[in-house]
């Protein structure tokens, strides 16, 4: 249809067309110009093609963001999902190309939840094919002691949704020990990095000591919560641990194991993904407050030592920001 020219049948149709509301205004103003041009019985219209309807410029401008800044975070404001997921795909392509050229190994830390929707893109083309995806190391910043095949294991979520996509090789992938309790799958996988650590897969920070991933790729609960450190627990002052337990989590199911802050915010870069109405509020608090309060949500503890932390919203969850509208 697209390299083909629109020609106008007759008069009515004409008409018709020209009072319709939904008429592209491209189009309603060919008609006017080429009214003169009415020979008895039809139009004989120049050719329009598609082309000079720009769809990929409207496209374009519905993709790009609104950007905004709160001291080192940036915050990208997107029309809807689909347009996040597709920058979120290409940011995390270009970081890929400069880990794995600069030396030789990609480190990508993994949430649960929406998320992993939001990660699509990157297992189909052009970048499934064009991902250097030998040189990924994929591990969680939180998981749910339950077995790998159970529904409420991130692990499952992420082979379900993107890891079963891609050609990461297995022994890539660092999930739990899931025959181990809760504290011992936390001593087990803190082990786990530090023995990458030494193989030179894991970098450590220069300021602090602790792993130093290129990209986290996190999302954020309605409360606030980030990994499985959630508002007012005692995790959130962990300063020791790289990974840690839990086995009272306010959300279900109880325990779990989580990176700790100072591992978190050792990090390249943080990617955080937030999209819909029922997190406004608490984009709100987070981006629209001095983060000086003493109830601090998680999210807020975020702060990273030397990296780059953005924010990926669309416009429903951004929607009690003051100047975000699109």
């Amino acid at each position: 249809m697209c390299s083909s020219a629109i020609s106008l049948a007759s008069t009515a149709l004409s008409s018709q067309l020209r009072r319709s509301p939904s008429l592209p205004p491209i189009l309603r103003s060919a008609l006017k110009a080429q009214s003169s041009i009415y020979t008895g019985r039809c139009f004989a219209p120049r050719s329009i093609t598609c082309r000079r309807i720009d769809h990929r410029r409207r496209s374009a401008m519905a993709s790009t963001p609104i950007k905004v800044s709160k001291g080192n975070q940036e915050v990208l404001i997107f029309e809807n999902e689909e347009a996040l997921s597709v920058s979120l795909a290409k940011l995390t392509a270009e970081l890929s190309e400069k880990y794995a050229n600069d030396r030789g190994a990609f480190t990508v830390v993994l949430s649960g939840g929406s998320l992993i929707k939001s990660l699509r893109k990157l297992s189909e083309s052009p970048y499934v094919d064009s991902v250097n995806w030998a040189k990924w190391h994929v591990f969680w910043v939180d998981e749910r002691v339950v077995p790998k095949d159970h529904p409420d294991s991130n692990y499952k979520l992420a082979y379900d949704g993107f890891l079963s996509k891609v050609p990461i090789p297995p022994g890539q992938v660092y999930a739990i020990n899931d025959s181990l309790s809760a504290e011992g799958a936390a001593d087990d996988y803190e082990t786990c990095l530090k023995h990458l650590v030494n193989t030179g897969v894991l970098k450590l920070s220069t300021t602090t000591g602790f792993p130093k991933f290129d990209l986290m790729l996190l999302g954020m609960g309605p409360d606030g919560h980030i990994a499985s450190l959630f508002p007012g627990h005692p995790l959130l002052n962990e300063k020791q641990r790289w990974v840690t337990h839990i086995t009272n989590s306010p959300k279900p199911p109880p325990e779990r194991i989580t990176f700790t802050f100072p591992v978190i915010n050792a990090s390249a870069n943080i990617a955080l993904v937030v999209t819909g109405a029922g997190k406004a509020g608490v984009v709100q608090k987070a981006l629209g407050s001095d983060n000086n309060s003493s109830d601090l949500l998680p999210v807020e503890m975020v702060s990273l030592d030397e990296g780059e932390f953005t924010w990926f919203t669309d416009k429903d969850a951004a929607s009690k920001l003051p100047n975000a509208s699109l």
